[in-house]
């Protein structure tokens, strides 16, 4: 599988850890994860956004672990936050547990499903 970031000279350049856009040519395996909540698999939900966050990239991981992959399989990233609020707060999280990597990225602020929930995240991840 051959990745390329790609950065337009006619858009505005990529701030914050991210990709303006992923090339995915010869890939054989496409992951599409579904927006993970922060919920551990006994329904409880933490407090507060940070423990969330963090719950909620562990599902994502949990999700690419299973399919046998990982972080650098990550393409395209979607989180929904419930409040602008958090924006700082998820950004130095998601930066955290992606390191180095910079995948596609959009952050939506949106009334989430669940009133309990403080953000939701989706994913696609590809592999050769």
């Amino acid at each position: 599988m051959k990745v390329t970031t790609i950065e337009s000279d006619s858009a505005p350049k990529a701030v914050g850890g991210y990709s303006q856009a992923m090339l995915v040519e010869q890939a054989t395996r496409l992951l599409f994860v579904s927006g993970q909540i922060p919920e551990t698999p006994d329904g409880d939900v933490p407090m507060g956004f940070e423990s969330q966050c963090r719950l909620v990239w562990s599902n994502v991981l949990a999700q690419l672990k299973t399919a046998g992959l990982s972080v650098p399989n990550l393409i395209k990233i979607t989180i929904f936050l419930s409040s602008r609020e958090y924006a700082d707060l998820n950004s130095r999280i998601r930066q955290e547990v992606l390191g180095e990597h910079r995948p596609a990225l959009t952050i939506v602020v949106a009334d989430i499903f669940d009133e309990k929930w403080l953000l939701e995240i989706e994913a696609i991840a590809a592999a050769a």
